[in-house]
């Protein structure tokens, strides 16, 4: 890979909210720009290699790819496009000149898309708007336009931000157009823009070399990869060099490796200038938000601003009864290396040791952003119990705060009755409500970030499945008080054993299960759901008793309904203050924090006396 010059490097992100796109513009701009081979198989979305983004349809890594158009190379940054992994978002955005907004000529401007264009505007970039998806049946490629231009101005863009270029665009069919009566061909309108609109590089190349770390990679030969756009300067390979820490020390290394990209791959450097964006082995224990200088006239870049976590949950050695039996790391030692580990790269993550070695506390952005760590962790072979998550409350003077969301309901109109009343519950305060052409409703709610703890589930089973929910963190409030969200007890195990249909059969009229016949289960564990408010401790263990009278074969047929398939997320709501999910690589539990049932009775009295007392 030559050498370029500054002014022939152009650095943008995609920025987007969740499924408008992004990953699909950056296939066709790889593909129409000749980063593949003519034989080369490609899958789509390339650009999600992570199982998890492949398997949920979105971005949740930011990744960077580079194409060249023109003599100029363009390197792309696909963001994600959801608020609980806005850690990538913040630091992937200091490493570029430039935004593509990309908005869904249908749905128009969405929650996270006023969240990342509020972030980029914040920078100085002056994006460009592409609304993409003009193919749709239902699309409003003007209305869109409209309102994206009332979103910059409720975000304080300046005049010069104001004055963005639109190109109509799908992405999906590879093509862009300046107008929307012109042919549709290719992407050439889009790539011209982003050469005329998009500045090159700043930064001297003849000052000492700085370099922000924004990204962190592991190379099995070399070691830590430290990612970042060089801002000022030069980098050979060999060069001596300084990590600059966040708290104003240095340590100094030597350059072993240095790589560019290019497509999807990553290619050998000898040398990179200002404004190229590079990964570079030499630091073991760089970290994100660090400087890399030049080693005799060290001087340290402005650190990346991360904003902070609004939920935490427990994270916690797995003490079950089937503890051990599924997962290959269960110790406190493993548990606790695989967070600090963690936290080298998810910025926007945060671990606290407590006086118990067997638990930690976890603060991030959101519930999908912890569930996505649990998931990541239990797939490597981990096994852990977590907790409810808990938002992180802040005290202002003698009042108590705590973080509240804007919350977004795409619905059907049969459906707008039991939402309101369900948000009604939840504290939630009604902010717009609109009928769209289509006839479905658009309601949108400031609401406590507790309200939306296990909302999702109930909002997907209110809706029949047809609703669209988004929401974005809208910063700290008064505290609302007590919200009642989860109204039904729970059915719990009353000893170990392995089900049976004939007593899972006798439990359903009680309430929806959980479990299936043949599944081992203990005593404590959570079996169901209660059609009431309390819990009910039950024996799914039950046969059938035969007499001389009735032979098993005589009896009419057992057909049981098909248990509620428990993920990972739906557990995370489900569970109260006194329960935990247990995660392992072959399974998801729910169970009581204290299995015993004559012990959890004493807790609920001393709990009850206090309380009185």
């Amino acid at each position: 890979m030559t050498v370029v010059t500054q002014t022939a490097i152009r650095n943008i992100a995609i920025i987007a909210h969740v499924d408008h796109g992004k990953t699909t513009l950056v296939d066709g701009l790889l593909r129409q720009s000749g980063a593949f081979r003519s034989n080369e198989q490609v899958q789509e979305r390339a650009m999600d290699s992570n199982d998890l983004e492949r398997e949920r349809g979105i971005t949740i890594l930011a990744k960077n790819t580079s194409l060249t158009y023109r003599n100029t190379r363009i390197n792309i940054i696909d963001t994600p496009g959801h608020a609980d992994f806005s850690g990538e978002v913040e630091r992937t955005l200091n490493m570029v000149d430039g935004v593509l907004l990309l908005v869904d000529a249908v749905d128009g401007p969405m929650p996270q898309t006023k969240f990342v264009l509020s972030r980029s505007l914040r920078l100085g970039h002056c994006p460009i708007v592409v609304i993409n998806k003009i193919d749709r049946p239902g699309a409003r490629p003007d209305d869109a336009v409209n309102r994206t231009f009332d979103l910059f101005v409720q975000l304080g863009a300046s005049d010069r931000q104001l004055d963005f270029p639109i190109l109509y665009t799908s992405a999906k069919l590879g093509y862009s157009v300046r107008k929307l009566d012109e042919p549709k061909t290719d992407l050439a309108p889009l790539f011209e823009t982003i050469l005329a609109h998009v500045p090159p590089p700043q930064g001297s190349p003849t000052s000492p070399l700085q370099l922000l770390v924004t990204s962190i990679d592991y190379d099995p030969y070399v070691g830590r990869l430290a990612i970042g756009k060089i801002a000022n300067g030069r980098l050979k390979m060999g060069d001596a060099i300084s990590r600059i820490k966040r708290n104003g020390t240095t340590e100094t290394g030597r350059v072993t490796r240095l790589l560019g990209f290019h497509g999807l791959n990553r290619v050998e450097l000898e040398e990179a200038g200002t404004g190229e964006v590079v990964a570079l082995a030499g630091l073991d224990e760089v970290e994100i938000g660090e400087t890399i200088a030049d080693a005799n006239d060290p001087h340290a870049l402005p650190t990346i601003e991360i904003g902070e976590p609004t939920l935490t949950m427990e994270f916690m050695v797995n003490a079950s009864p089937l503890a051990g039996t599924e997962g290959k790391f269960v110790t406190s030692r493993h548990l606790r290396e695989r967070l600090l580990r963690e936290l080298r790269t998810n910025v926007a993550l945060k671990v606290e040791e407590t006086e118990n070695g067997d638990r930690f506390i976890v603060a991030g952005r959101g519930e999908l952003h912890l569930a996505i760590l649990i998931e990541n962790m239990r797939r490597e072979g981990y096994e852990l119990a977590v907790s409810k998550p808990r938002v992180i409350l802040k005290q202002e003077g003698d009042r108590t705060l705590e973080p509240y969301e804007l919350l977004l309901l795409d619905i059907e109109e049969a459906h707008q009755g039991v939402m309101i009343e369900q948000l009604g519950r939840r504290k939630a305060e009604l902010l717009n409500h609109q009928v769209g052409v289509d006839g479905r409703v658009r309601l949108e709610y400031r609401i406590p970030a507790r309200g939306l703890i296990g909302f999702h589930s109930d909002f997907v089973t209110d809706t029949k499945g047809t609703g669209i929910i988004h929401h974005l963190f809208d910063g700290y409030g008064p505290y609302k008080g007590e919200i009642s969200i989860r109204t039904r007890g729970a059915l719990i195990a009353m000893e170990a054993g392995e089900t049976v249909a004939y007593g899972l059969f006798n439990l359903q009229e009680r309430g929806e299960l959980f479990v299936g016949a043949g599944v081992k289960v203990y005593a404590g564990m959570i079996i169901g759901q209660h059609t009431r408010d309390n819990d009910l401790v039950v024996n799914p263990m039950k046969s059938k008793k035969l007499t001389n009278m009735r032979a098993s074969g005589s009896d009419e047929n057992i057909t049981l309904t098909p248990p509620r398939q428990m993920t990972l997320e739906r557990a995370i709501e489900f569970i109260a203050d006194d329960e935990l999910v247990e995660v392992t690589p072959a399974s998801i539990r729910l169970r009581k924090r204290i299995l015993d049932e004559n012990e959890r009775k004493r807790m609920a009295k001393r709990t009850e006396s206090l309380s009185d007392g």
